[in-house]
């Protein structure tokens, strides 16, 4: 097959870490062709959605590990498969890379994650949709209803609904200390729609990314651990990762998702659960592909190429 994945520049891949470059490597050692493109590269003339890709070839180096052809205008329906792996922000440079990933779908290509349902689900907010999975959860952007949750439930957290990797995330105790400010800031004085939930005290046991592909879950979850007092287990800020076996209520979770979620066009679904509460539903780009993968065995990069593959088929 001819594989695209649409991603952030591949200088900035950690290596030792990234989902995408784990994918990348299963997909060529299977044989398959593998190409690259950021949301820059792609283009609209005449009705037709193309994209400047260069095709990847990998050195063996960790460090200096591929070389990619020149670019080529390329109509994006000649494509086996397209993968959507470009990381948040989702701002509306993303939300327009989905309307012309949407028309490339009319066009014959086949995109994972369906660019309208990333659009339609996001991160933060899609929660709202499962609540029996739920912690106490409010999203508003109106100070006074955030101000009498936090009186109903005490000890909240405050997050904004397009951030990742933990940014913007904020903890308010019982004593309401440094509420207002926060708001202000997280709302921009009344501007912004902003996500409260009572706080979730096993978070010192982690925050599990959950993996959901097609609509079955990876046996294993990576417990993002918080550091140094943190309430965020997130890796990027600071979190230990451990690989653990999921729970009976993480199956409860995944199960009940993953075929909701698959059935709307996601083939890949990072679920974040701390203790018995479903946080977010990650869609853009899931990762902690190989971490699961180094320490629990299981072959994460692998499974998902098989259903892409499936996919692609029409399986």
């Amino acid at each position: 097959m001819k594989i695209a994945f649409l991603a952030d520049p591949l200088s900035t891949f950690k290596t030792y870490k990234d989902s995408t470059y784990a994918m990348m490597v299963e997909a060529n050692q299977r044989g398959h062709e593998v190409y690259a493109f950021q949301q820059k590269d792609m283009a609209v003339e005449q009705g037709v959605v193309t994209a400047r890709v260069q095709r990847i070839s990998f050195t063996g180096d960790p460090k200096d590990w591929y070389r990619a052809a020149d670019p080529v205008e390329t109509n994006l329906g000649e494509f086996d498969a397209i993968l959507q792996r470009k990381d948040p922000p989702f701002d509306m440079e993303y939300v327009y890379s989905t309307y012309l990933l949407e028309l490339a779908e009319k066009q014959g290509a086949k995109v994972f994650n369906k660019p309208s349902a990333i659009r339609d689900h996001n991160e933060k907010v899609a929660i709202t949709q499962f609540s029996e999975f739920t912690s106490p959860t409010l999203v508003t952007g109106d100070e006074a209803r955030i101000r009498a949750f936090q009186k109903h439930h005490g000890d909240i957290i405050l997050k904004p609904l397009d951030g990742m990797g933990g940014a913007g995330i904020f903890r308010i105790g019982a004593d309401g200390m440094n509420l207002g400010s926060v708001i202000e800031t997280l709302t921009g004085n009344g501007k912004y729609t902003i996500m409260a939930q009572r706080f979730i005290p096993a978070i010192d046991k982690g925050d599990k990314r959950i993996l959901v592909i097609n609509g079955k879950p990876v046996p294993f979850s990576l417990a993002r651990i918080p550091q140094n007092g943190e309430v965020r287990g997130n890796l990027a800020a600071g979190g230990i990762g451990v690989a653990q076996p999921l729970t009976e209520r993480d199956f409860e979770i995944a199960n009940a998702l993953g075929p909701i979620l698959a059935a709307r066009g996601l083939l890949l679904v990072g679920l974040d659960v701390i203790g018995d509460f479903l946080t977010e539903v990650n869609v853009t780009s899931p990762t902690c592909f190989q971490e699961i993968t180094q320490q629990a065995g299981f072959p994460v990069a692998a499974t998902f190429i098989d259903a892409v593959e499936a996919a692609a088929a029409g399986k």
